[in-house]
């Protein structure tokens, strides 16, 4: 049996946040690593996915999935090693993808790990373009947004896990693509990394005014990330047929007021477009297909990944706020442990 040294350090949810988690919202708790029964793996964490759709998660409220309880771990995305193992289908050594949470060691029964090869991709790609993040986009913009080349695709949050691998697949499509994000560092970026043709600073710019000279001949397919004001900007400028995909609206996640919805909705019937909402769970079956076309992507160097890896569990509240704050350049990844 394997011995451990370590305690199991836990970031628990304390209270339900109004508005803006803060430091009062969470319990920080140090247990003993926990023993396995027959059946089941014992999982040493070693990157825990940070991403907006945790907000939502907090609050008591019908979703598309339950609520995290008070006193329960935090739920988040993690890659892990499998350092002790009473069940048939994983071994010791192992590295698993799932939903550990923000901890540094679980117990699972094998039901929702997936094994990870660390050979074919760092461990860390696995929770980003290889992991929630690109799935929601390969198959929000792919299924949903349904590019063609030719067509101006926009991307809100574009410098963001989602938004920069949404606005790399499009042009990848043969698509124009109109990034939206905030700074002149990240929109530099967009350009002159991810070879979108043109971007938004929308700290700094009227985006409306800048939608009309980036999208001369409007927008096709809209890829929100952020909802609220921009939303209703991109709205007014959407061609016939234009598809509106509906992934996020991490601008509004913190209200305490009620929900901004966009005002110029009525231009979804003058143009007879959709606005559609994607739930990445939707895909599951076809997460394979994905990683694959992903994975292959990257190889031919069509598709760069851009990384912000924050360590230390102990930082955990502070590094979540960043999404909220705007201040990740690329997939927020939290490294709590050392492979063995």
């Amino acid at each position: 049996m394997t011995t451990h040294t370590n305690l199991n350090k836990q970031w628990k949810l304390k209270a339900r946040p109004v508005g803006e988690p803060t430091l009062e919202n969470w319990d920080y708790n140090e247990a003993e690593v926990p023993s396995i029964g027959d059946g089941e793996l014992l999982v040493k964490v070693l990157y825990v996915s940070l991403d907006p759709a945790m907000r939502g998660w907090l609050n008591d409220a019908k979703s598309y999935i339950e609520p995290v309880q008070i006193g329960d771990v935090m739920r988040a995305g993690t890659v892990g090693q499998v350092i002790e193992s009473k069940h048939d289908g994983f071994s010791e050594g192992d590295f698993v993808v799932g939903y550990a949470g923000v901890q540094q060691y679980a117990v699972s029964d094998g039901k929702g790990l997936h094994k990870v090869d660390p050979a074919l991709a760092p461990l860390s790609t696995y929770l980003g373009v290889l992991g929630m993040p690109g799935m929601t986009g390969y198959f929000g913009l792919l299924k949903s947004g349904e590019p063609k080349s030719g067509e101006t695709v926009v991307v809100s949050g574009a410098a963001g896990a989602v938004g920069g691998l949404v606005g790399q697949i499009a042009k990848i499509k043969g698509c124009r693509v109109v990034g939206i994000a905030g700074g002149e560092d990240k929109c530099k970026f967009l350009i002159d990394e991810l070879g979108f043709d043109a971007a938004i600073d929308y700290k700094n710019e009227n985006v409306k005014k800048a939608l009309k000279e980036a999208c001369p001949k409007g927008v096709d397919v809209f890829f929100d990330n952020v909802g609220g004001q921009i939303l209703d900007d991109v709205l007014t400028q959407i061609n016939f047929k234009a598809r509106i995909v509906i992934c996020g609206a991490i601008s509004q996640y913190n209200n305490t007021t009620p929900v901004k919805g966009p005002s110029n909705y009525l231009s979804l019937l003058v143009n007879r477009a959709r606005m559609e909402g994607i739930v990445v769970f939707d895909n599951v079956k076809e997460y394979p297909i994905a990683m694959k076309e992903i994975g292959g992507w990257i190889q031919s160097g069509q598709l760069k990944v851009k990384e912000h890896i924050v360590e230390g569990i102990e930082t955990f509240p502070d590094t979540l706020m960043m999404l909220f704050k705007g201040e990740n350049f690329g997939k927020l990844i939290l490294k709590v442990g050392e492979q063995q």
